[in-house]
């Protein structure tokens, strides 16, 4: 009995001592009070301080305090400060004000009028600010102005988290710089590597170029940063769209990753994809994975898809380049080949390697395909198949024979988009059916000579001439065998003809598996991850490792290179 009570008296005596330990630590300390008074009647059980030929001065756990009147309610732990108020924490913070509110028990300043709050790195200027020292942390809500080595920020309410050095701005955010300007509804700015992370629809307006996104990253020293949600980028002419942009001022170059839009405002052309490169410098775009170029021709659209897409030159000398598995489409026109090249100021397209053109129901082919559009009318104009040149069409009475015709080289007219002349020249052949006025079959003609021209109507052959030494004839159904009927090298490819925009892509191009941009849902703070790799550094089971995804980052790695299902 006698050692559980001498148990309890120490634990109780411990208590006590422990206790008073703590209010001590936690009570505000008079430095210096130099003339004491008492106002009971106006300020009931507090000391009043005033300064004499030095300030009043107050101490509190790592922090002291001048100013030049003090009312001090030493029971509650608290002081009312007014007068050239200076709070100093150390060497990182230096607070000045014209009245403070400090409660010592929660370690929480209240600071009003010509607020400005300093460190090493930053200058804060506000009317009211809230300094949490138990947290490290201040606030205001009345609108406050922050200045750093690099910019200028103003918001309505901010919050700065002293520790890792970052604010948190909401309302009416505003950062300006002498190259751009910065507007965003809420903003997180670290005062060390003065990077900003965008929450909500910002813009950023630089000399050359303007930027908007509802979520992102932007490097505020060297004008280099991303978007990831409804992200657009005003850029040399064009305007970047994408789930996720990329954009670097120093090196001149913007990328971009999944649903892509890049439009060129002076020519009205359209690339999407779902990765692509700007080069400002080269005046040029690179794209990839279901690429495609869009084009206004005389009110309709002209598709055109590779598997890569390059667009270079000036507006007014661009070309657009499609390469490996080329097709485009327009109503009337379409075709396939292994490249196309695409040259604005003269409106030529060259199909290159394998190709062939659909005009309405004719089919050609040959080595190379060149047609010219006319870029005042917008309209087709002429075209030319060099070397092994072949029209057909089938019959379209019959719908079982094929009307055709070969040479070496072929040349094309179109008047209002419709192949009106065809010109066939060196070793022509030809196999054409012919009708009478009831579309009865008269013959299929069967001829070969120097040169053949064909004028066509309603995409049919109207009339043929042939040009030098003609040799041939007439043969009455009956009598041409069905071996005799397809000129040597023959080969129809109706069922590849390109009928819609949409069979301009094959099944990789629609199978293709969009990565998934990091960040949308939960934001992305860079700064806040290294910070906690750093703290983790060395402990195995809880360090961080670095991301393997940097493709669904932008602004990550200078160029962005997305995951492919397919060969490229």
């Amino acid at each position: 009995m006698k050692k559980l009570l001498i148990a309890l008296f120490l634990i109780c005596f411990s208590t006590l001592v422990f206790g008073q330990t703590e209010v001590e630590k936690r009570q505000i300390n008079i430095v210096y009070g130099a003339n004491f008074t008492k106002d009971e009647a106006k300020y009931p059980g507090a000391s009043i301080f005033s300064k004499d030929n030095r300030q009043v001065q107050f101490e509190h756990q790592g922090a002291d305090l001048w100013c030049d009147l003090a009312i001090f309610y030493q029971k509650e732990n608290r002081l009312i400060a007014a007068g050239n108020i200076r709070l100093q924490q150390g060497d990182s913070v230096n607070m000045t004000s014209k009245r403070i509110d400090y409660d010592g028990n929660l370690k929480l300043a209240k600071a009003k009028e010509d607020v400005v709050l300093r460190n090493s790195d930053m200058t804060l200027r506000t009317d009211t600010l809230y300094f949490d020292r138990a947290v490290q942390e201040a606030y205001y809500n009345t609108s406050g102005t922050v200045v750093d080595s690099a910019n200028t920020l103003t918001s309505e309410i901010g919050k700065y988290f002293m520790e890792i050095k970052k604010y948190q701005f909401l309302d009416s955010v505003f950062i300006r710089n002498p190259e751009y300007t910065l507007e965003s509804e809420r903003l997180d700015y670290y005062t060390n590597t003065k990077n900003a992370y965008m929450y909500g629809p910002s813009t950023i307006t630089g000399e050359a170029y303007k930027i908007y996104c509802e979520r992102g990253f932007y490097d505020t020293k060297i004008e280099s940063g991303y978007g990831i949600k409804n992200t657009k980028i005003n850029y040399n002419n064009r305007i970047i769209e994408g789930d996720s942009v990329y954009f670097d001022k120093a090196s001149e170059f913007a990328s971009a990753t999944n649903n892509i839009k890049v439009t060129d405002t002076i020519n009205n052309g359209v690339i999407e994809a779902h990765y692509a490169e700007v080069f400002k410098a080269k005046d040029s775009v690179f794209a990839t994975y279901r690429a495609v170029s869009k084009s206004l021709v005389e009110q309709d659209t002209l598709y055109m898809h590779g598997d890569t897409l390059m667009i270079t030159g000036k507006p007014e000398d661009r070309i657009i380049r499609a390469f490996r598995n080329s097709k485009f489409y327009k109503t009337d026109l379409s075709g396939k080949c292994d490249s196309i090249h695409f040259e604005q100021r003269t409106g030529i397209t060259q199909l290159i390697k394998n190709p062939v053109m659909w005009n309405v129901e004719n089919q050609m082919t040959g080595d190379s395909i060149h047609f010219k559009f006319d870029m005042e009318t917008e309209k087709l104009d002429s075209m030319k198949v060099i070397n092994n040149a072949f029209i057909i069409s089938l019959d379209s009475i019959s719908k079982t024979g094929y009307n055709q015709a070969k040479g070496k080289d072929m040349f094309g007219k179109f008047i209002e988009n419709e192949l009106k002349i065809v010109d066939l020249v060196k070793n022509t052949e030809v196999i054409y059916y012919m009708y009478n006025d009831d579309q009865e079959l008269v013959g299929i003609n069967k001829t070969i000579c120097s040169a053949i021209r064909m004028t066509m109507a309603n995409n049919d052959i109207e009339e043929i001439k042939f040009i030098t030494n003609p040799d041939g004839d007439i043969f009455p159904d009956k009598d041409l065998p069905l071996n005799s009927r397809k000129l040597k090298g023959f080969i129809w490819r109706g069922d590849e003809r390109i009928l819609t925009k949409d069979d301009i892509f094959d099944e990789d191009d629609n199978n293709y598996i969009l990565p998934v941009i990091r960040g949308v849902n939960n934001p992305i703070d860079t700064d806040a991850e290294q910070e906690q790799r750093s703290q983790n550094e060395g402990d195995p089971v809880n360090q961080i490792p670095p991301s393997n995804n940097k493709a669904n980052i932008p602004g990550e790695t200078p160029k962005q290179q997305p995951p492919s299902n397919k060969k490229a």
